[in-house]
C-alpha cells in the first residue's frame, strides 16, 4: 500500500507565541492533509531540546519538549490568566525564533502554570505511568538548574558519579523544582496525545524520528553511564561523528558518547526497548534516524577536534533489529 504525506515538525507550524506548539494551528495542519488526501505526518523528535536548541541533542530520549505546549489551552484549563502568555516578549521578528527569549518566557508562565495546578487521580496516573524514566530525568534537570546549566560532568562529583547518599539529598533539597518538570511533563503528554488522537481519527499516522544517539550532556547518559563507551570519571573515550569526504575534509564531528554495544548485548538491549517502547507510544511508526549506524560507527578519539583520525568499528546489526522484533513485535519502523 502506497502512502502520502508532508515531513514539519510542529515548532514549523504558525503561532502568536514564539514557536509552533500542539495547538490550533496543529489541529488546522492536520484538517489540511485530510483534505490534501495525505494519511502521512512525519514529524522530527519531540524531546526537549538541548545544546544548539536542536531536537537531535536532547535532554533526555523519554521527556517531551516543554516549548511545544500550548499556552492558549493552559488560560483554557485555568493555569495561566487571559492575557498572560501576550505579556512575554518572544522575540521582534514573527518569522524567526528566538530561542533565547523562549526559554526564558517559556519557564516563567510555566512555572506559574505549575503554581496554580492541583494534582489529581489523572496526574498520579502519569507518574506511575512513567516511573521508569520521569523521576531520573526530573532530577537530572532539577540539578542542572543548581548548577547553572552546566552538564553534568561539571557537577560535583557526588552528584556526577550517582552516588546514592547525595542523590537521596537531591531529591530533597530539590523536592518542588523535581515537582515542576514532572508537571511540565504531564502537560506535554496530556497535549500531544489529545492532538495524536485527533490526527489518528482523520486518517493520519505520524511518523517520528529515534536519532541512534543521545548527547553526553542528557538524563540518559548520567544515568545509564555503563551503557556508553565512558571511563572511570564519566568522560567519553570516544565520540560519534562520520569520515572524510567529498563535501567535508575533516569529516563531522558529532561528539555523541557511543554506546558499549556489548554491555548493550548483555542486557538484552534493555535500555532500546524501553526508548522504543516509549517512541511507539508517541508515535505511530518510528523512523530509526542514522539507521547506518547500527552495521557499523566512525568512532573518533575523544579530545580530537575532527573527524579525521576515527575509524570504522562493527556495530550490533541484525543482531539489535532481531531483539527489537522478538521484545516489540508490533513496533512499525522505518
Amino acid at each position: 500500500m502506497r502512502e502520502s504525506g508532508i515531513l514539519m515538525h510542529i515548532t514549523s507550524l504558525p503561532g502568536p507565541y514564539g514557536v509552533g506548539t500542539m495547538g490550533k494551528s496543529a489541529y488546522h495542519f492536520v484538517d489540511f492533509l485530510e483534505k490534501a488526501g495525505q494519511s502521512v505526518w512525519q514529524i522530527l523528535p519531540l524531546n526537549p531540546t538541548g545544546y544548539g536548541d536542536s531536537p537531535y541533542q536532547s535532554f533526555s530520549a523519554f521527556a517531551g519538549n516543554p516549548y511545544l505546549i500550548d499556552l492558549d489551552t493552559l488560560v483554557q484549563e485555568g493555569l495561566l490568566e487571559a492575557g498572560e502568555p501576550e505579556a512575554v516578549n518572544w522575540g521582534e521578528n514573527p518569522g524567526r525564533v528566538s530561542f533565547g527569549r523562549l526559554y526564558e518566557g517559556r519557564g516563567k508562565l510555566l512555572r506559574l502554570a505549575y503554581s496554580r495546578f492541583t494534582p489529581d487521580e489523572s496526574y498520579a496516573a502519569f507518574l506511575e505511568e512513567n516511573a521508569q524514566w520521569l523521576p531520573d530525568y526530573a532530577l537530572f534537570m532539577a540539578l542542572k538548574e543548581a548548577n547553572g546549566g552546566a552538564s553534568w560532568l561539571q557537577w560535583p562529583e557526588d552528584l556526577r558519579l550517582r552516588r546514592p547518599d547525595a542523590l537521596e539529598e537531591a531529591r530533597k533539597s530539590y523536592a518542588d523544582i523535581i515537582g515542576y518538570h514532572c508537571f511540565v511533563q504531564y502537560l506535554f503528554f496530556r497535549q500531544w496525545k489529545a492532538l495524536r488522537g485527533y490526527a489518528n481519527g482523520k486518517g493520519i499516522r505520524i511518523i517520528g524520528d529515534v536519532p541512534i544517539y543521545v548527547p553526553l550532556d542528557s538524563a540518559d547518559a548520567w544515568v545509564n553511564y555503563k551503557l556508553f563507551q565512558l571511563d572511570e570519571t564519566r568522560h567519553p573515550t570516544a565520540v560519534a561523528g562520520c569520515p572524510p569526504d567529498g563535501f567535508t575534509a575533516d569529516g563531522q564531528l558529532w561528539g555523541n558518547p557511543i554506546y558499549d554495544w556489548q554491555a548493550m548485548a548483555d542486557t538484552g538491549y534493555e535500555w532500546w526497548v524501553k526508548r522504543l517502547t516509549a517512541a511507539a507510544g508517541m508515535y505511530d511508526v518510528v523512523r530509526f534516524d542514522h539507521f547506518r549506524g547500527f552495521e557499523s560507527y566512525w568512532a573518533v578519539p575523544a579530545g580530537d577536534k575532527t573527524a579525521r583520525n576515527g575509524h570504522w568499528v562493527k556495530g550490533p546489526g541484525m543482531d539489535f533489529i532481531r531483539a527489537v522484533r522478538k521484545a516489540l513485535p508490533e513496533l512499525d519502523f522505518i
